[in-house]
């Protein structure tokens, strides 16, 4: 697996450590991982996380959480602005961070600790303001609400194999009938096993997947009614009302400048 040098704090004797970083659209890191814990805030831009336990997405003033070890490959949609706090693994145990990726929500407290962190010394002294606000930070990222942003991967192969091929080309057009057949399952197993392996039902993870492909889309400036047609949605408005509940808002909130 290749090294790649973005954290150039892996060593430093300090629970966390907060970096700030300018990617262009596009831009992708190669399967790597940490030695520390990452949690990522798009504070502009789209994030996509991939992994082998599948695939995440990171909408604007969103933040994903990477677990010390746990190799991914990175995509930038769209100019994105990155806060990274690199934590250390005891640290993120003391703080029962998921021991799996998770996107999170994030709080206008944590958005402006991290902002102030920003301009910390990386060898802070523990016992000063700067150490305080560092525990601080690090205790409002554990209590961020998670986000259902994520299309996990099966385990067993030709599942495996179709779901990527449905996460390279997502549509609610392709039903559970369809994926039966590709696998050479009968509906029924296929079902049975979909759900075991994933957690999730298909029809569940199918939306997952499209709505993981519709962010990152509107991250690189598409508008919102072609991507809710190509994604097979019956309207804008069907694709608007999923997009508030899984998130909370429009997609007009997160990505304020989108054509309709």
């Amino acid at each position: 697996m290749r090294q790649i040098d973005i954290d150039p704090y892996e060593n430093t004797p300090r629970d966390a450590v907060v970096t700030a970083s300018d990617y262009h659209a596009g831009q992708h890191f190669p399967r790597h991982s940490h030695q520390r814990g990452q949690f990522a805030l798009a504070a502009s831009g789209v994030i996509t996380l991939f992994t082998d336990a599948g695939n995440w997405v990171v909408p604007p003033q969103r933040a994903v959480w990477v677990p010390a070890g746990v190799p991914h490959e990175m995509q930038m949609s769209g100019p994105v602005t990155m806060l990274n706090t690199y934590i250390r693994p005891p640290a993120a145990t003391a703080l029962k961070l998921p021991a799996r990726c998770q996107v999170f929500g994030v709080s206008e407290l944590l958005r402006q600790l991290l902002l102030r962190a920003m301009n910390i010394p990386a060898l802070y002294a523990e016992d000063s303001h700067d150490g305080h606000l560092m525990t601080l930070l690090l205790h409002e990222i554990a209590a961020m609400a998670p986000l259902s942003l994520n299309a996990p991967l099966p385990d067993e192969p030709r599942l495996a194999k179709a779901c990527q091929r449905l996460l390279a080309q997502p549509s609610l057009e392709i039903g559970i009938d369809c994926m039966a057949r590709e696998v050479n399952m009968s509906r029924r197993t296929f079902t049975r096993l979909f759900r075991q392996e994933t957690g999730i039902s298909f029809v569940e993870w199918r939306q997952q997947a499209c709505l993981l492909a519709a962010v990152a889309r509107l991250g690189e400036g598409e508008a919102i009614t072609r991507v809710a047609t190509d994604l097979g949605y019956s309207s804008p408005s069907a694709f608007s009302s999923v997009f508030r509940r899984v998130l909370g808002d429009a997609p007009s909130r997160y990505f304020p400048k989108q054509a309709v």
